[in-house]
């Protein structure tokens, strides 16, 4: 069983794990502002996703979901791009400079709110990737893998803050990859709308592709 929410980009990480491997889940679909008792009685810090497994285990931390279900099988080879260490990046500095860039209200009460142009800062660690991209067009490899899809939601919020900024950028790689990742099957999968599920309603599927 899934608890998810459709914009989250945490959430989306998760989902198209579970969606490569071909695992399909009960899905919960979340309202943030309301969110159901069983998703806290489930995971205390009631953030999504939360995946809960047929043995009561519980996973809710979203890289841990979609590396999970990828040991159950991973058919494009996935696992072969876990770069711990550019997806730590990306869930700390860009994470970092996304949210104060997105959403500076939030943040005012913050020790230097003001001092730094995040905006710029994320815009570095993006050049920093498009370099990256320059080498075979994905970041570990010619093909999509588990960085991608963990990088790819993320770049995807930054980008869509201010899109007419972001696309007069000099970013030569990472356009056509995020277009791409945006233009795939696998995200348009993953991207249907459902209605915030509540106690008593039927079971909603995700993963089917029939």
């Amino acid at each position: 069983m899934l608890y998810s929410f459709r914009r989250c980009p945490y959430a989306m990480r998760g989902r198209m794990g579970l969606w490569i491997a071909g695992i399909t889940v009960t899905l919960r679909e979340v309202k943030l502002a309301n969110k159901p008792p069983e998703l806290i009685e489930a995971s205390p810090k009631a953030t999504v996703p939360v995946l809960v497994l047929d043995s009561g285990e519980v996973i809710d931390e979203s890289i841990a979901v979609a590396r999970w279900a990828l040991l159950q099988n991973d058919p494009e080879g996935w696992l072969a791009g876990d770069d711990a260490d550019l997806i730590a990046e990306a869930d700390g500095a860009f994470k970092h400079h996304l949210d104060r860039y997105k959403y500076p209200n939030r943040y005012e009460d913050e020790p230097g709110f003001g001092e730094v142009d995040h905006q710029a800062e994320g815009l570095k660690i993006l050049q920093k990737w498009d370099a990256r991209l320059s080498e075979h067009g994905q970041m570990c490899g010619p093909e999509r893998t588990l960085a991608d899809i963990a990088l790819f939601p993320f770049i995807r919020q930054f980008a869509n803050h201010n899109r007419d900024w972001f696309d007069a950028q000099d970013l030569p790689n990472l356009h056509p990859w995020l277009e791409a990742h945006l233009a795939s099957d696998l995200f348009r999968n993953v991207m249907p709308k459902f209605t915030p599920w509540k106690s008593g309603d039927e079971p909603v599927w995700f993963g089917e592709t029939d």
